[in-house]
């Protein structure tokens, strides 16, 4: 598998990237490691966590993910030297009291410490992608649809963010730096202050992009283009509704896979990927992919796998098995005429998933 490069940084990594929010919550230890294991033989050495994994987020599993990821590579040594890996700081706690206390903010302080607590955890010396988890300001994500003015409290700056990110990778415990969930006026703002004060320039943003949330398109992919930014595309199976494993069931119906996020977890459900309209809006991309030959993840994987906007694609798995299925599919095209029927389909009922 060729790689690709990740925005104006020296970083390369393959067009696929393993994402493990699921390891620590649906998926053990010992799984775990046999994914981990099981992709590194696929050729896939580019891998994301962060410290709030695993998710759906609880505190009783905060950090679990890294912890996992650190006692896999302590028993791999001289592994850690051929692999990518990106972590993230959570930003204001959202909710969730045992991130940094409860905080609305994000501090340069917090930043540095995060960094050095994720280090620990994965047993390594320098995370090499460094990313925020989500913006330290008031903007709409994770299904939010409008920003609002007037929900803008006093917070630490972008400006003094960057500073801390510099503090790392002077010390050598960085090496590039990322957003996740981020808007175009951030991403901008993000790069303007690096360039204008010396500081580290963000070389990724990790969006959620597939069939049910091309919202990218709408703007942030020329912000991204021209500033070369490099998006990683993050749930483009929308939490397994482009699967098609809730199609015949639903996802709260008495025949509804349990074991699988949208049905295990009310908290989910309650979220952007249980909406009425995100499963009716997957009923129509998964049919299209049958009436066309192919399965529903393999339509939505391949539709992502080959958009000029993404750089690499993060996959999310629970089994050996499902990392294979996801990794075949890569290589896949599609035709033209499927493609405008994708478009179609967008066109009527636009993003439902935000």
């Amino acid at each position: 598998m060729k790689t690709v490069t990740l925005g104006q940084s020296d970083l390369q990594v393959t067009p696929i990237c393993l994402g493990t929010m699921t390891f620590g919550e649906q998926v053990d230890e010992a799984t775990s490691h046999a994914i981990l294991d099981r992709a590194v033989e696929r050729g896939i050495h580019f891998i994301d966590t962060a410290e709030m994994y695993a998710v759906p987020p609880r505190a009783e599993t905060f950090n679990a993910t890294e912890k996992i990821m650190g006692n896999w590579l302590a028993a791999r040594p001289g592994l850690r030297q051929k692999l990518v890996i990106a972590s993230k700081v959570a930003g204001p706690s959202r909710g969730m009291p045992w991130i940094r206390g409860g905080k609305g903010d994000l501090s340069a302080a917090d930043i540095v410490a995060a960094c050095e607590g994720s280090l620990q955890r994965l047993k390594t010396d320098v995370i090499d992608l460094y990313q925020i988890h989500w913006p330290n300001r008031s903007v709409p994500m994770f299904g939010g649809l409008y920003y609002k003015p007037e929900s803008t409290p006093p917070v630490t700056s972008i400006h003094e963010q960057l500073e801390a990110l510099g503090q790392l990778v002077r010390a050598g415990k960085v090496r590039a730096v990322g957003l996740s969930n981020e808007t175009s006026y951030g991403v901008h703002e993000f790069v303007r202050l690096a360039e204008q004060h010396g500081l580290p320039r963000v070389a990724t943003v990790q969006n959620v992009y597939g069939l049910l949330s091309r919202g990218v398109e709408n703007g942030l992919d020329e912000t991204l283009h021209r500033l070369q930014v490099s998006l990683l595309a993050y749930s483009p199976l929308a939490f397994g509704l482009l699967t098609g494993k809730y199609d015949v069931s639903g996802i709260d119906g008495p025949n509804a896979p349990r074991a699988c996020r949208i049905a295990k977890f009310a908290s989910v459900r309650q979220q952007r990927w249980g909406r009425p309209e995100s499963v009716a809006a997957s009923l129509r991309y998964n049919a299209l992919a049958r009436a066309n030959g192919m399965t529903p993840t393999q339509m939505a994987l391949a539709f992502c796998y080959t958009k000029w906007q993404v750089t690499s694609t993060i996959i999310g798995v629970t089994s050996v098995a499902q990392l294979d299925e996801n990794l075949d599919i890569h290589g896949t095209p599609l035709a033209p005429e499927l493609l405008a029927a994708i478009d179609a389909i967008r066109l009527e009922i636009r993003d439902p998933v935000c």
